[in-house]
Protein backbone atom coordinates (compact mmCIF):
# COMPACT_ATOMS: atom_id res chain seq x y z
CA UNK A 1 0.00 0.00 0.00
CA UNK A 2 2.92 1.99 -0.13
CA UNK A 3 2.24 3.09 -3.74
CA UNK A 4 -0.96 4.04 -2.78
CA UNK A 5 -0.28 6.33 -0.07
CA UNK A 6 2.29 7.95 -2.35
CA UNK A 7 -0.62 7.80 -5.36
CA UNK A 8 -3.01 9.52 -2.96
CA UNK A 9 -0.53 12.46 -1.72
CA UNK A 10 -0.09 13.65 -5.24
CA UNK A 11 -3.85 13.36 -5.61
CA UNK A 12 -4.05 15.62 -2.60
CA UNK A 13 -1.49 18.02 -3.67
CA UNK A 14 -3.14 18.14 -7.24
CA UNK A 15 -6.94 19.25 -5.05
CA UNK A 16 -4.67 21.81 -3.01
CA UNK A 17 -3.13 23.17 -6.97
CA UNK A 18 -7.24 23.40 -7.64
CA UNK A 19 -8.61 25.14 -5.09
CA UNK A 20 -5.66 27.91 -5.37
CA UNK A 21 -6.36 27.53 -9.36
CA UNK A 22 -10.09 28.02 -9.14
CA UNK A 23 -9.37 30.42 -6.25
CA UNK A 24 -7.67 33.03 -8.42
CA UNK A 25 -9.05 32.45 -11.76
CA UNK A 26 -12.23 33.87 -9.73
CA UNK A 27 -10.74 36.62 -7.89
CA UNK A 28 -9.63 37.89 -11.38
CA UNK A 29 -12.20 36.83 -13.38
CA UNK A 30 -14.26 40.47 -15.56
CA UNK A 31 -17.65 38.30 -14.94
CA UNK A 32 -19.61 37.90 -11.85
CA UNK A 33 -21.32 34.56 -13.66
CA UNK A 34 -18.30 33.23 -14.33
CA UNK A 35 -16.51 34.65 -10.71
CA UNK A 36 -19.77 32.27 -9.29
CA UNK A 37 -18.79 29.22 -11.91
CA UNK A 38 -15.18 29.56 -10.63
CA UNK A 39 -16.50 29.53 -6.67
CA UNK A 40 -18.82 26.66 -6.78
CA UNK A 41 -16.26 24.59 -8.84
CA UNK A 42 -13.48 25.25 -5.92
CA UNK A 43 -16.40 24.27 -3.49
CA UNK A 44 -16.93 21.19 -5.05
CA UNK A 45 -12.87 20.36 -5.04
CA UNK A 46 -13.03 20.63 -1.64
CA UNK A 47 -14.99 17.06 -1.36
CA UNK A 48 -11.88 15.55 -3.76
CA UNK A 49 -9.54 17.70 -1.09
CA UNK A 50 -11.02 16.09 1.93
CA UNK A 51 -11.24 12.72 0.51
CA UNK A 52 -7.55 12.33 -0.55
CA UNK A 53 -6.67 14.04 2.50
CA UNK A 54 -8.40 11.02 4.61
CA UNK A 55 -7.44 8.28 2.37
CA UNK A 56 -4.02 8.93 2.56
CA UNK A 57 -4.14 9.00 6.39
CA UNK A 58 -5.49 5.67 6.04
CA UNK A 59 -3.09 4.87 4.33
CA UNK A 60 -0.38 5.47 6.95
CA UNK A 61 1.16 7.96 5.12
CA UNK A 62 1.51 12.06 5.07
CA UNK A 63 0.19 14.71 2.86
CA UNK A 64 3.09 16.97 0.86
CA UNK A 65 5.14 18.85 3.18
CA UNK A 66 5.53 21.74 0.45
CA UNK A 67 1.95 22.22 0.41
CA UNK A 68 2.04 25.90 0.61
CA UNK A 69 4.45 25.80 -2.70
CA UNK A 70 1.65 23.89 -4.04
CA UNK A 71 -0.91 26.57 -3.54
CA UNK A 72 1.11 29.75 -4.22
CA UNK A 73 2.56 28.58 -8.01
CA UNK A 74 -0.87 27.42 -8.61
CA UNK A 75 -2.94 30.35 -7.34
CA UNK A 76 0.12 32.25 -9.54
CA UNK A 77 -1.02 30.21 -12.99
CA UNK A 78 -4.51 30.81 -12.06
CA UNK A 79 -3.72 34.51 -12.37
CA UNK A 80 -1.74 34.74 -14.75
CA UNK A 81 -4.81 33.02 -16.71
CA UNK A 82 -7.57 35.12 -15.34
CA UNK A 83 -5.38 38.05 -16.22
CA UNK A 84 -5.50 37.24 -19.52
CA UNK A 85 -9.28 37.57 -19.99
CA UNK A 86 -12.39 35.44 -19.17
CA UNK A 87 -12.23 33.01 -22.44
CA UNK A 88 -8.56 31.85 -21.46
CA UNK A 89 -9.19 31.52 -18.01
CA UNK A 90 -11.76 28.77 -19.13
CA UNK A 91 -9.38 27.20 -21.62
CA UNK A 92 -7.03 27.20 -18.84
CA UNK A 93 -9.62 25.29 -16.88
CA UNK A 94 -10.18 22.56 -19.59
CA UNK A 95 -6.92 22.18 -20.67
CA UNK A 96 -5.78 21.46 -16.56
CA UNK A 97 -9.21 19.43 -16.02
CA UNK A 98 -8.17 17.16 -19.21
CA UNK A 99 -4.77 16.62 -17.87
CA UNK A 100 -5.86 15.81 -14.78
CA UNK A 101 -8.55 13.11 -15.90
CA UNK A 102 -6.16 11.70 -17.68
CA UNK A 103 -3.34 11.65 -14.48
CA UNK A 104 -6.02 10.25 -12.73
CA UNK A 105 -6.64 7.21 -15.05
CA UNK A 106 -2.97 6.70 -14.83
CA UNK A 107 -3.21 6.54 -11.15
CA UNK A 108 -6.32 4.19 -11.64
CA UNK A 109 -3.66 1.60 -13.48
CA UNK A 110 -1.27 2.00 -10.99
CA UNK A 111 -3.28 1.45 -8.07
CA UNK A 112 -3.51 -1.92 -6.38
CA UNK A 113 -6.40 -4.42 -7.32
CA UNK A 114 -7.08 -4.45 -3.94
CA UNK A 115 -7.31 -1.05 -2.72
CA UNK A 116 -10.82 -0.56 -3.67
CA UNK A 117 -10.98 2.65 -1.21
CA UNK A 118 -8.51 4.07 -3.35
CA UNK A 119 -10.26 3.64 -6.76
CA UNK A 120 -13.72 4.66 -5.47
CA UNK A 121 -12.22 7.68 -4.31
CA UNK A 122 -9.82 8.47 -8.08
CA UNK A 123 -12.61 7.11 -10.26
CA UNK A 124 -15.05 9.86 -8.71
CA UNK A 125 -12.59 12.35 -9.13
CA UNK A 126 -11.99 11.63 -12.52
CA UNK A 127 -15.75 11.72 -13.35
CA UNK A 128 -15.93 15.46 -11.81
CA UNK A 129 -12.93 16.64 -13.14
CA UNK A 130 -14.31 15.67 -16.54
CA UNK A 131 -17.38 17.31 -15.95
CA UNK A 132 -15.59 20.91 -15.07
CA UNK A 133 -13.68 20.79 -18.24
CA UNK A 134 -16.82 19.90 -20.35
CA UNK A 135 -18.72 22.89 -17.96
CA UNK A 136 -15.87 25.41 -19.02
CA UNK A 137 -15.53 24.16 -22.63
CA UNK A 138 -19.52 25.35 -22.99
CA UNK A 139 -18.91 28.69 -21.15
CA UNK A 140 -16.44 29.37 -24.43
CA UNK A 141 -13.21 28.17 -23.44
CA UNK A 142 -10.84 29.10 -26.15
CA UNK A 143 -8.29 26.53 -26.75
CA UNK A 144 -5.05 27.07 -25.55
CA UNK A 145 -1.91 27.53 -27.15
CA UNK A 146 0.48 24.36 -27.62
CA UNK A 147 3.38 25.93 -25.95
CA UNK A 148 1.19 27.01 -23.12
CA UNK A 149 -0.50 23.28 -22.71
CA UNK A 150 3.32 21.85 -22.61
CA UNK A 151 4.32 24.28 -20.11
CA UNK A 152 1.37 22.73 -18.13
CA UNK A 153 1.87 19.34 -18.53
CA UNK A 154 6.22 20.07 -17.64
CA UNK A 155 4.54 21.43 -14.37
CA UNK A 156 2.63 19.24 -14.04
CA UNK A 157 5.10 16.26 -14.21
CA UNK A 158 7.12 18.53 -11.88
CA UNK A 159 4.41 18.86 -8.73
CA UNK A 160 3.86 14.71 -9.49
CA UNK A 161 7.18 13.77 -9.11
CA UNK A 162 8.44 15.84 -6.05
CA UNK A 163 4.89 15.23 -3.83
CA UNK A 164 5.68 11.30 -4.71
CA UNK A 165 8.03 11.56 -2.54
CA UNK A 166 7.52 14.78 -0.41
Amino acid sequence: MREAGALMRVNHVGEICAQALYQSQALFSHSDALRQHFEKAAQEELDHLAWTAERVAELGTHTSHLAPLWWAGAFAWGSLAGLAGDKWSLGFVVETERQVEAHLASHLDRLPAGDGASRVIVDQMKREEAEHADAAQAAGALPLPAPIRGLMRMAARVMTTVAHHV
